[in-house]
């Protein structure tokens, strides 16, 4: 629907953006990401090596740029939620939701493309270091907004953690499985249940804390 509302000009915009993403990323999953440059991904996008640049900032922008705002889902989960619903009730609620819709942020995607970002981060240092450090903001970001509601700084900054720890295990787990073969459907089917003992688990130390009044 979003596309449909655009207009020509960004649309074409978009694609491009998605040509050259895609590129990239088979080419780093191909040779590595420290193999290879950013004027080849320009050469094989059929685009200008500034182009490239005028839609991804850095190198390592081709890899993060559409996924990053991911790392502070949580943040926005509990910035979202509802009179009268905890913070861990709606981390829970958006996880189950994104993992109904099948999002490939939380690891229930069968394309391969999905699993190639991830493999790419996990064998590039550079790129590790910055998924812990945007997943650190994320938390970091989630604490602030507990801490402006309860007045508590330190009990925020241990229940953010929490909170994206159980987020962070639940996904680690559908890409697990996913790796071993399982399809998103059946990982999915009992995400309810696992999504219950993890942030239960939470919940059990947090019980009332943040609910909005």
């Amino acid at each position: 629907m979003v596309e449909q509302a655009m207009g020509l000009r960004e649309r074409k915009k978009l694609e491009t953006a998605r040509r050259i993403y895609r590129v990239a990323v088979e080419l780093f999953a191909e040779k590595g990401f420290d193999h290879v440059s950013v004027q080849e991904i320009a050469d094989a996008a059929d685009v200008s090596k500034m182009t490239v640049f005028n839609y991804f900032g850095t190198k390592e922008d081709l890899v993060f740029g559409p996924i990053e705002e991911h790392f502070s889902d949580a943040y926005r989960a509990v910035r979202d939620r509802e009179p009268g619903e905890s913070a861990v009730d709606a981390v829970r609620r958006q996880f189950l939701e994104m993992t109904a819709s099948r999002d490939p942020s939380v690891g229930l995607n069968a394309e391969p493309f999905s699993r190639q970002v991830r493999r790419i981060i996990s064998e590039t240092p550079a790129l590790m270091e910055r998924a812990y450090l945007s997943a650190r903001k994320g938390t970091r970001m989630l604490a602030e907004l507990l801490a402006e509601e309860t007045g508590d700084a330190t009990l925020a900054l241990v229940a953010a953690s929490a909170l994206t720890a159980a987020r962070s295990a639940l996904i680690e787990e559908h890409h697990r499985r996913m790796a071993a073969g399982e399809s998103p459907d059946r990982v999915a089917a009992d995400a309810p249940e696992r999504a219950a003992r993890a942030f239960g688990l939470v919940e059990n130390g947090l019980s009332g804390y943040a609910v909005r009044p």
